[in-house]
C-alpha cells in the first residue's frame, strides 16, 4: 500500500472515533476528513466539491421540504388517527396493524418525521389503553426502516447509493429496485416481531388474552411543605391516603434513599417523596396542598398561577444547551418552562437534575403553559413536543388533499419516468418529479416558502454531500483496493457471494456504530474495487450495501428514527441488542439468498 492508503485508512479510523465519541456532529466530521484529503492531495478540489453538487444529495434534501409540505397538512396525522385502534387486543395483533401501513408509508416519505409524529400519539394511545407503549415504539422505528429499504425515496442512503453509481457512470437504481429484496426482509421482519417482541422488547410481558391494569411512565420528586398533613401519616401498600393515584417508590431521608415495599412506613417531617403516576395526573399533583414539585420550589410564583401542563420532548442536536447543565440553560428564560425530569438510555433522572449535562436525544419531560406547543412544536431544537401529532380538525382539508396528490404524482413520475419519452437534455429522473413537487408544494403554501429552509436537515445533507468526497479518496488513494483484495482472500472459497456477505457485514457494523450514510459512502468503493478485481457485475454489492446501511436495529446510535424513540420510550442501549441482533441476522440471511436471485454477477 502507497502512503497515501495508509494517510486515507487513518483518517477513516479518526474519523469513525470522532462518530462514535460524538464530538462533532456527523456532517462536520465527515467535512473534516474530506479536507484533510484535500490538504494530503489524495482527492482534488473538484472531487471534494463533487457530493454537493450530486443529484442524490440535491434529491434528498427536496425531499426533506417534500415530507414537510405533506406532514403540515395534517395528513400523517390524519393516518395516525385512523390506524391506531380504539380497542385493546392482543399484542402481536396490535404490533402488525400499526407498522404494516406506516412501512408502507414510509417507502416514500422521510421517516424521521413519520416517527417524531406517530410516536407520541402511540405513547398516548398505548397509556389510555393500558398497555405498555415500549411495546410498540422500536416496531415504530423498524417499521420505517422496512418501508425505507423498498424504494428509492425511502432514505437518504438509497440516494447515496444510488447516486455514487452516476458519479461513477453506472446506470442507478430504479425507484422500486430495491423492493425486490425489501419486500422480503419486511416480511420476515413483521413476522419476527409479531412472535418475540411481546417477551424480548421491555415492559410487563402480556399473555395473549390479558391486559395490565396499571402502567406507570413518570416519577415526581415532591417535598413536604411545612405543617403538611401527611406528616404522620402511615404509607400502606405504598400509597399514601389523599394520593391514591401515584405509588411511593422512594422516600428520601436524612439524603438517604429509603425504598418503600408493601410494608407499612410512617412519614416524618422533613420527608422528600419519589412519586410514580400517570402523565395526566401531574395537575392533580400540582393542585394539592402540604407538597410543592422539587423543580418548582425555586420559582416564580406567577409562572405557577398560570395553567400549567406536561410536555415531553426530545432534544435534537440543534438545541443551544447541549452539554450545559439544567442550572447553567435557563428553560424558564428560553422557553417559559421548567424541567421535572429527564429520561436517559431507559434511566430516570429526578434527583439532582440541576447538575445534568443535557445530551441530543434526551427526554425531557417540561412544566409548562399552552403557548410553549405553539411558539417550539416545530421548533428544530426538539425532535419532539407531546403535542405535535395531535389531531387538528383545523387544518385546511384541501391542501391535505392537494399534498397527498401531489406526492402521488411524484411517485408515479419516478416510477415511470425511465419509460417516458424525454425532451431537450432534460432527464425525467427521480430530481425532475421531486423539484416540480417541492416547487407546487411551496406554490400552494402547502408549507411556508418564507422559512422552507428550516425543515432541511443540514447535518444530513453535509454529511451525504462529504461522503461522495471521502469515498473517492479510498479509491484515489488505493486504499478500497488493498481492502477489496483482503475481503476476497479472505472469503475467496465462497466466490462473490462470499465477498458480498464480508460487504454486507461489513457496511451492516459500520452502521450500527456510526451513521448509515458515512457506512455506505465507506463500503461503496471497497465493493467497486472487489467487483472489479473479481470480474464481475458491481451491481449485486450496491445493493447490498443499500439494504445493510438501511438494517439498523442492533444501536440506537445507528439510525435517527431508533434515537427518537429510545428517548421517548426510554429504552436501555441493551434493549436494541435483544430486540434488533437477532433481526439484523436474519435480514443477512434474507439478503444473501435474495440479492443473488435477481441481480447476477
Amino acid at each position: 500500500m502507497t502512503l497515501s492508503g495508509y494517510i486515507a485508512i487513518a483518517v477513516v479510523v479518526l474519523m469513525i472515533i470522532a462518530l462514535l465519541k460524538e464530538v462533532m456532529r456527523p456532517g462536520l466530521v465527515l467535512f473534516t476528513a474530506l479536507v484533510i484529503f484535500m490538504v494530503a492531495d489524495i482527492i482534488s478540489s473538484d472531487e471534494a466539491l463533487s457530493g454537493f453538487s450530486n443529484k442524490g444529495m440535491i434529491t434528498v434534501g427536496i425531499l426533506f421540504l417534500v415530507s414537510e409540505g405533506f406532514k403540515q397538512t395534517g395528513a400523517l396525522s390524519k393516518l395516525a388517527g385512523v390506524l391506531l385502534p380504539k380497542k385493546r387486543a392482543p399484542i402481536p395483533r396490535l404490533i402488525l396493524r400499526l407498522t404494516i401501513p406506516i412501512a408502507g408509508v414510509s417507502a416514500f416519505l422521510n421517516n424521521t418525521p413519520m416517527v417524531i409524529i406517530f410516536a407520541p400519539m402511540i405513547k398516548k394511545w398505548a397509556e389510555k389503553l393500558g398497555l405498555p407503549s415500549q411495546k410498540f415504539l422500536i416496531p415504530l422505528s423498524y417499521a420505517t426502516i422496512f418501508g425505507g429499504t423498498c424504494t428509492l425515496i425511502g432514505t437518504s442512503t438509497n440516494l447515496v447509493v444510488h447516486g455514487m453509481m452516476l458519479d461513477r457512470g453506472i446506470e442507478g437504481l430504479g425507484f422500486f429496485e430495491l423492493a425486490k429484496v425489501g419486500i422480503f426482509v419486511a416480511i420476515i421482519g413483521f413476522i419476527y416481531l409479531n412472535i418475540f417482541s411481546n417477551r424480548l422488547l421491555p415492559g410487563e410481558i402480556i399473555p395473549k388474552h390479558s391486559f395490565p391494569n396499571d402502567i406507570r411512565e413518570y416519577y415526581f420528586d415532591v417535598n413536604l411543605t411545612e405543617g403538611s398533613s401527611l406528616i404522620g401519616k402511615e404509607i400502606e401498600k405504598r400509597r399514601l391516603p389523599g394520593l391514591s393515584e401515584f405509588v411511593v417508590k422512594t422516600v428520601i431521608r436524612n439524603e438517604k434513599h429509603i425504598r418503600i415495599s408493601n410494608t407499612p412506613f410512617l412519614i416524618e417531617e422533613g420527608d422528600e417523596l419519589i412519586l410514580a403516576g400517570k402523565s395526566e395526573d401531574v395537575g392533580f399533583l400540582l393542585q394539592q396542598s402540604g407538597i410543592t414539585l422539587k423543580c418548582l420550589e425555586a420559582d416564580d410564583p406567577a409562572f405557577m398561577n398560570q395553567d400549567l401542563k406536561l410536555v415531553e420532548v426530545v432534544i435534537a442536536p440543534r438545541f443551544p444547551g447541549i452539554q450545559k447543565t439544567i442550572e447553567e440553560f435557563d428553560f424558564r428564560g428560553h422557553y417559559n418552562a421548567v424541567v421535572m425530569a429527564v429520561h436517559r438510555n431507559g434511566e430516570r433522572i429526578t434527583t439532582n437534575m440541576q447538575n445534568v449535562e443535557l445530551k441530543s436525544g434526551d427526554n425531557l419531560m417540561l412544566i409548562t403553559t399552552d403557548d410553549f406547543t405553539r411558539y417550539w412544536g416545530e421548533s428544530r431544537a426538539f425532535y419532539m413536543a407531546s403535542e405535535i401529532g395531535d389531531m387538528d380538525s383545523s387544518k385546511d382539508k384541501r391542501k391535505r388533499w392537494l399534498a397527498v396528490i401531489i406526492t402521488l404524482l411524484m411517485v408515479t413520475g419516478a416510477t415511470l419516468g425511465g419509460r417516458l419519452p424525454g425532451y431537450g437534455n432534460v432527464e425525467l429522473d427521480m430530481f425532475f418529479f421531486a423539484a416540480i413537487a417541492m416547487v407546487l408544494m411551496a406554490s400552494m403554501k402547502i408549507f411556508s416558502a418564507k422559512k422552507y429552509t428550516k425543515p432541511i436537515n443540514w447535518d444530513v445533507l453535509i454529511t451525504v454531500a462529504s461522503a461522495f468526497g471521502i469515498s473517492r479518496a479510498l479509491q484515489n488513494s488505493g486504499a478500497a483496493d488493498v481492502i477489496a483484495h483482503s475481503t476476497i482472500n479472505i472469503s475467496k472459497t465462497l466466490g462473490p457471494l462470499g465477498v458480498l456477505a464480508a460487504i454486507y457485514i461489513i457496511t451492516n457494523i459500520f452502521t450500527e456504530i456510526i451513521t448509515n450514510n458515512a457506512a455506505a459512502a465507506l463500503s461503496f468503493p471497497i465493493a467497486l474495487s472487489a467487483a472489479t478485481q473479481l470480474g464481475v457485475d458491481p451491481r449485486p454489492f450496491f445493493i447490498a450495501i443499500a439494504v445493510a446501511a438501511s438494517c439498523s436495529f442492533s444501536t440506537p446510535i445507528g439510525y435517527q428514527t431508533n434515537l427518537v424513540v429510545q428517548s421517548i420510550g426510554n429504552y436501555k442501549f441493551g434493549d436494541y441488542w435483544k430486540i434488533g441482533l437477532p433481526l439484523n441476522i436474519l435480514a443477512f440471511i434474507v439478503s444473501m439468498i435474495v440479492i443473488p436471485i435477481f441481480w447476477s454477477f
